[in-house]
């Protein structure tokens, strides 16, 4: 292979990967300047001379003349007399020899080897690109198309055909993929792996339910509104508190929109997932009873210190601050950043043949009642109006447990 046809294939190879001409210049110089090491053990004495777009290399090695007697002809950058002459007849003691180096000095293998290291090193530069590209994206929203569907992740390609990670993790439950599709998704982590970067995506981070706001809402992306933290049941729930910097703009309708039109969007997006929004508000009672909608709080009694609260409530209003597989209270604690206990309220409606749990404290062990009463039974007929299915599912108590409660509550009343 002439170099003529080695550098024109590299410059076509390395434009198809966008590699700009300086930096394409300068990896071919460093192979050629590796192959001149190989062979002469330095490239001190070397000058590199190519035009990418012409295909025109020239190599020429530099040395001083010496006697023939002389002790330094053994220098890398010296020459002896008597072999200067054979280059040049009329050549003296002092004088340089440039002497031009071909490609085929080096030998049709050497040069085979050149051509795959200067195609490796363009691969090499290529993935450092890509880590460097996406490493400064992490957390934007970025729309890809499904490019493979295997067991613990998903690979889509982006448009320039950069490979993209949707490990199971960070999907949807309820999302069901196509090859072809696009699919939009936030970038969560770039890292490189033996050399090559992991572009990973998630469509379950509160970062991605951010970012849709941000599309929604024109108000959220100018900064008039804000959005102070998201706490997400992917597929399921989330709860959304936002803040307004602007009087006259009410930030929950806002994001809401005309009949629901601005969140219809996201929801849709999101799976059907239910999105509460909520006016934030620095008033932590306040907050705490706006998170746990729409369930009506009676009072509350918040500690501080220890970061928990206990909410009392009306009967009928337990279960909707409780919510389906108790993710309205779970949502609502990690919004706040507090444990949240919930109590039935009985004020005004005293039921004299109803008995509190502690009092069974000496037949049922004191962590088993405290389990009911984080979701709001604290009395024995409030436990017994439960079915057993209904217990086990809303409680982390096992069947059996669930089983040998109910006997013993049911005990009280016969």
């Amino acid at each position: 292979m002439t170099s003529g046809l080695l550098i024109e294939s590299f410059a076509d190879f390395a434009r198809s990967k966008n590699i700009d001409r300086p930096t394409m210049i300068a990896i071919l110089e460093e192979v050629f300047r590796t192959m001149i090491r190989k062979k002469y053990g330095t490239d001190e004495n070397f000058d590199v001379i190519i035009n990418a777009e012409s295909g025109d290399l020239e190599m020429w090695r530099t040395r001083e003349i010496v006697d023939d007697d002389s002790e330094d002809i053994w220098d890398y950058d010296k020459i002896p007399l008597a072999e200067a002459r054979k280059i040049q007849d009329d050549f003296e003691v002092g004088e340089q020899v440039a002497e031009e180096v071909k490609l085929e000095d080096f030998g049709r293998r050497v040069v085979q080897t050149a051509r795959q290291t200067l195609i490796q090193r363009i691969k090499d530069m290529e993935k450092e690109l890509l880590y460097q590209k996406y490493k400064d994206q992490v957390g934007d929203l970025v729309s890809a198309e499904v490019y493979q569907l295997l067991k613990h992740e998903i690979i889509l390609v982006d448009s320039e055909n950069n490979e993209l990670s949707l490990p199971r993790t960070e999907q949807i439950p309820k999302d069901r993929y196509r090859k072809g599709e696009a699919v939009k998704a936030v970038i969560k982590s770039v890292e490189m792996l033996n050399g090559t970067p992991k572009i990973m995506l998630s469509r379950t981070s509160p970062v991605f339910l951010e970012r849709l706001f941000e599309i929604e809402v024109p108000e959220i992306y100018d900064g008039l509104i804000s959005i102070r933290k998201i706490v997400r049941e992917p597929g399921e729930r989330a709860k959304v508190a936002v803040e307004s910097y602007d009087d006259r703009i009410d930030p929950v309708g806002a994001c809401v929109g005309m009949k629901g039109s601005r969140i219809h969007g996201i929801v849709r997006e999101l799976g059907n997932e239910n999105i509460d929004v909520i006016n934030y508000t620095e008033n932590l009672e306040l907050l705490i009873s706006r998170a746990l909608s729409p369930a009506k709080i009676s009072s509350m009694q918040i500690d501080r210190e220890t970061k928990r609260v206990s909410v009392f409530l009306k009967p009928d209003q337990v279960s909707l601050a409780i919510g389906k597989g108790g993710q309205n209270i779970k949502l609502a604690g990690r919004l706040v950043d507090m444990e949240i206990d919930v109590f039935r309220d009985n004020e005004g409606q005293e039921d004299d043949e109803d008995v509190d749990l502690m009092e069974f404290s000496d037949e049922i062990d004191e962590w088993m009642i405290d389990e009911l009463r984080k979701v709001g039974l604290d009395t024995a007929k409030s436990v017994l109006a439960l079915s057993r299915e209904e217990l086990v599912r809303r409680t982390d108590l096992e069947e059996d447990t669930v089983e040998e409660i109910l006997n013993i509550l049911k005990q009280e009343f016969e």
